[in-house]
């Protein structure tokens, strides 16, 4: 029986890995939930699962909380702040935490399950874009597993040989072919991508995801923020990573071998894949998910990247090639423009002209420890909200509270 601490309960990724957990009760415990703010539907979901813990990030929020479980007469022990979310992403009572906060909101209590060993089922990239050096040595001295839970990256691990982490140079690889469905403007002229809405950038073809990263993909800084989560992942320099747009989104993702052979991971697009994978690893379980008919699908296609008309993708590889801070200027910046954006306060394109002119104008410096990632996400974010206030548009700051984003 492995006990888990989910880390964004009622987000997309929360309700898939629900799903699967809950067709295997003689697997899977749920000892700790947490949301951001959504304090009914956590109190429904504990409820339904009776976890130990229940953490609610918005401490403002705490009694309401308190009060919605005992309500429903809920064994279930109210917490509430970030400092709780570290917490049960480290206590003994769990063996797997499943990280699943968007954003630089999930980085904290990641790092904390990393470094109280425990199996990592990682969906927050930002956290390794932010501070994968101190991911990856956290991991290192705990022995804690990570197991990647974006359907890109945990393709790759699948197509990978089993040893490749213990020795990569011997391993036959050449490259990582990462695919991008290209979102719901692919075939948008660029004088049409300035009048892009919210809602339209949202409308995702083929994924069901959260409104941050929905935009993510509609910009393609999802892809260069995997770009960057693959390089630590998997030990992969830069220019052994590329991207490939397949509009299908039936190819997961891609692992070229020296002989010329490429092994691809194929499914239909539904989370639950990727997560009865990771939950039952090195097992499979049923996840619920309809078989894929390749003789229905009929085609498959990949198209190279537009990058003139989605310039973030290159900013994600400028951002690793220069190193240090970078990644964790661009996410920053990415998640001040996105917030922006979905206010109504600035246009699409001027989503990666606010990432640009924060990564020319902030010092990235080395990566040391964890303040440091923090003052350097803070002020990353000072001089977007600026930007954003130079262009006319609102700070996302004031916007938008972005512990809400989960994916």
């Amino acid at each position: 029986m492995k006990r888990i601490a989910l880390l964004g309960a009622t987000g997309s990724i929360g309700a898939s890995a629900l799903d699967v957990i809950a067709r295997h009760p003689d697997r899977f415990a749920v000892q700790a939930l947490s949301a951001a703010s959504r304090v009914d539907a956590l109190v429904e979901l504990c409820q339904r699962f009776r976890p130990h813990y229940a953490v609610i990030a918005d401490g403002s929020r705490a009694g309401d909380l308190a009060d919605g479980l005992r309500r429903h007469g809920l064994p279930t022990e109210a917490l509430a702040g970030p400092e709780a979310l570290d917490f049960i992403a480290a206590e003994p009572g769990s063996d797997t935490v499943i990280a699943a906060i968007v954003g630089a909101a999930g980085l904290s209590s990641t790092l904390a399950a990393a470094e109280a060993g425990k199996t990592l089922l990682l969906a927050n990239k930002e956290a390794v874009v932010m501070a994968g050096p101190l991911l990856f040595a956290a991991l290192g001295r705990s022995g804690a597993r990570l197991l990647p839970i974006d359907s890109e990256h945990n393709a790759i691990f699948q197509c990978l040989p089993g040893d490749f982490r213990r020795d990569p140079d011997n391993a036959g690889v050449a490259r990582l072919l990462l695919t991008a469905s290209g979102g719901p403007f692919l075939d948008w002229p660029a004088e049409r991508l300035a009048r892009a809405t919210p809602e339209q950038a949202c409308a995702h073809p083929n994924w069901r995801m959260g409104r941050k990263i929905s935009v993510d993909s509609a910009t393609l800084m999802n892809k260069g923020l995997e770009v960057i989560e693959a390089h630590w992942l998997f030990g992969m320099p830069a220019g052994r990573i590329e991207v490939l747009v397949h509009p299908q989104s039936l190819v997961h993702s891609l692992v070229e071998y020296v002989d010329g052979s490429l092994l691809a991971q194929l499914g239909s697009p539904d989370m639950r894949t990727v997560l009865a994978h990771a939950l039952a690893w090195p097992e499979r379980i049923s996840a619920g998910v309809g078989r894929l008919d390749l003789l229905r699908a009929g085609r498959l296609d990949f198209l190279p990247p537009d990058r003139q008309r989605f310039p973030c993708l290159d900013l994600a590889y400028a951002a690793l090639h220069t190193g240090g801070g970078a990644p964790c200027i661009l996410n920053a910046a990415n998640e001040e423009a996105v917030a922006a954006f979905l206010a109504g306060g600035l246009p699409f394109p001027g989503i990666p002209a606010v990432v640009e002119a924060t990564l020319a104008a902030v010092d990235a410096g080395p990566i040391q420890d964890l303040p440091a990632i923090l003052d350097l996400d803070a002020r990353a974010r000072h001089f977007a909200g600026r930007e954003i206030q130079r262009r006319g548009g609102m700070s996302a700051t004031a916007a938008m509270d972005r512990t809400a984003w989960v994916k």
